[in-house]
C-alpha cells in the first residue's frame, strides 16, 4: 500500500538516511540527551548531506524533492530513540527555514535560508508566549515602527531550539490595537542586545533544547518584516497544517517503532514455559494497537498526498494530528507495560519514547484546542483559508 506513495527513490533515500543516522548520530544520542546538548558539528553534517534542504529550491542549495523525501526523514528520525535530537532537527528545518522560504524577502532568503541549508545558521520559530500557547492572537509581544526600525518588547515561551538558534522567527504585534489582524513576522538575530534566552527543564525531548526567550527594546531593521505587515496570523495559521503533518507522521513513527521492539522483546521474553508473544491477551493487545497505528499512517499518507498537491489541508492536518499523537501515547503506554519492570529502566527505550510521546497531544496545538478547531469546521461551517499572497 505504500507504493502509492513511495518510489524507489524515496526508499533509497531512506536507507542512505539511516545508514547516516547509525553511524553520525546514534553513537551520540546517550550524550546528547544527558547534557541536553546537541553538538554543532551534527548540524552541518546534516547540511552536508543535503537533509535540511529537501523541500527548498535549488537556487539556496535546496534539492527542491517532494514531501514524501520529508516523510521519510521524520520517520527515520524517529527511529533511534531520541525524540529531542528528532524535534530539534525538524523544529530547524520546517518550522523556522518554512517561514524564511515562503516570507523572507530575497535578501533573508541569500543571507539565512542557505547557510540554514547547509547547517551553518540554526534557527527557531518564536510563537508561543507565558500567557498563551495555542491562543495566538492573544500573543502579547509587541513590535513597534519607530522610522526605520522596529522596536520589539515581549517574551516567547516553549521555543525549540531556543537556546541553539542563531535566529529567530518572532511573531510579534506591529498593531497591538488591531487584535489577530495587527500581528506580523520578522527575523530577529539572536545576537543583538537586548535579546536573551533562558533554558528550560521538560520531562521529555531531553536532547532538544527548549528556552524562554525575552525581548527588552530589541532593535531591529524595517527590513527584517518578513512578508507584509499585519498579515502574521495567517501566515502562522498556514503554515500551522505542515507543522500539525509532521507531528502527526512523527506519532505514527515512533508508536510503530514501539510496537516493533516491542513485538521482538515479546518473542525472546519467556514466562511460565513460554514466549509471552503467545499469550492471547497480550497478542491481541498489540494486534489492535498495529491495527490503529495503520490507521493513522495511511491517514497521514493521504494528506500529505494532498498537501504535495497544493491543496489547503487544515482540517485533514488537524484530525489527523489529534488522532495519531493520541494513538501513539496510547501505543507506546501498551508497549511499555509489555516489558513489565524492564520498561521501567532506563536502558530499554520505552521509558523514553513514553516521555517523549506525551508532547504530541501538547505542542503544535493541544488536543483540546484542536477539538475545538475541528467542531468549528465540521459543525458551524467555519472555513479557513491561505494567507493571500
Amino acid at each position: 500500500m505504500n507504493s502509492i506513495y513511495f518510489t524507489e527513490e524515496h526508499e533509497l533515500f531512506r536507507k542512505s538516511l539511516k545508514d547516516f543516522l547509525q553511524k553520525e548520530v546514534v553513537p551520540h544520542i546517550e550524550k546528547w540527551e544527558k547534557t541536553g546538548t546537541i553538538e554543532r558539528f551534527i548540524w552541518k553534517k546534516f547540511g552536508e548531506m543535503g537533509f535540511f534542504g529537501i523541500n527548498y529550491p535549488e537556487v539556496y542549495g535546496g534539492l527542491n524533492l517532494d514531501l514524501f523525501y520529508s516523510v521519510v526523514f521524520l520517520e527515520e528520525l524517529q527511529k533511534i530513540k531520541s525524540g529531542g535530537f528528532a524535534a530539534a532537527m525538524w523544529a530547524h528545518a520546517y518550522l523556522a527555514m518554512t517561514h524564511l522560504n515562503a516570507e523572507g524577502s530575497e535578501k533573508i532568503k541569500q543571507d539565512y535560508l542557505a547557510p540554514s541549508i547547509l547547517g551553518e545558521k540554526i534557527g527557531a520559530l518564536c510563537v508561543s508566549e507565558p500567557f498563551g500557547g495555542s491562543d495566538v492572537a492573544g500573543m502579547r509581544t509587541t513590535a513597534i515602527k519607530n522610522g526605520d526600525k522596529y522596536i520589539i518588547n515581549g517574551s516567547k515561551t516553549f521555543i525549540t531550539n531556543g537556546v541553539y538558534a542563531d535566529y529567530y522567527i518572532v511573531a510579534a504585534k506591529s498593531s497591538p490595537d488591531k487584535g489577530n489582524k495587527g500581528i506580523s513576522i520578522f527575523l530577529v538575530d539572536t545576537n543583538l542586545k537586548g535579546v536573551s534566552a533562558t533554558k528550560l527543564d521538560k520531562l521529555g525531548w531531553r536532547a532538544s533544547d527548549t528556552a524562554e526567550i525575552a525581548f527588552d527594546n530589541v532593535e531591529i531593521a524595517a527590513e527584517n518584516l518578513m512578508g507584509e505587515e499585519g498579515k502574521g496570523f495567517p501566515y502562522i495559521m498556514q503554515h500551522f497544517a505542515f507543522e500539525r503533518l509532521i507531528m502527526a507522521v512523527n506519532a505514527h513513527a515512533s508508536a510503530e517503532f514501539a510496537i516493533e521492539y516491542t513485538i521482538d522483546y515479546m518473542a525472546n521474553r519467556e514466562a511460565f514455559g513460554t514466549t509471552i508473544n503467545k499469550f492471547q491477551a497480550l497478542r491481541h493487545t498489540m494486534a489492535d494497537h498495529a491495527t490503529e497505528v495503520e490507521h493513522c499512517k495511511i491517514f497521514n499518507y493521504a494528506a500529505v498526498a494532498r498537501l504535495n498537491k497544493g491543496e489547503y489541508v487544515v482540517k485533514e492536518a488537524t484530525m489527523a494530528k489529534l488522532k495519531s499523537t493520541k494513538v501513539a501515547d496510547d501505543t507506546i503506554y501498551s508497549c511499555l507495560q509489555m516489558l513489565g519492570g524492564y520498561g521501567y529502566m532506563e536502558e530499554y527505550p520505552l521509558a523514553r519514547l513514553l516521555r517523549d510521546s506525551r508532547l504530541g497531544p501538547i505542542g503544535g496545538g493541544t488536543s483540546e484546542i484542536l477539538r475545538e478547531i475541528l467542531a468549528k469546521m465540521i459543525i458551524d461551517n467555519q472555513n479557513y483559508t491561505p494567507a493571500v499572497k
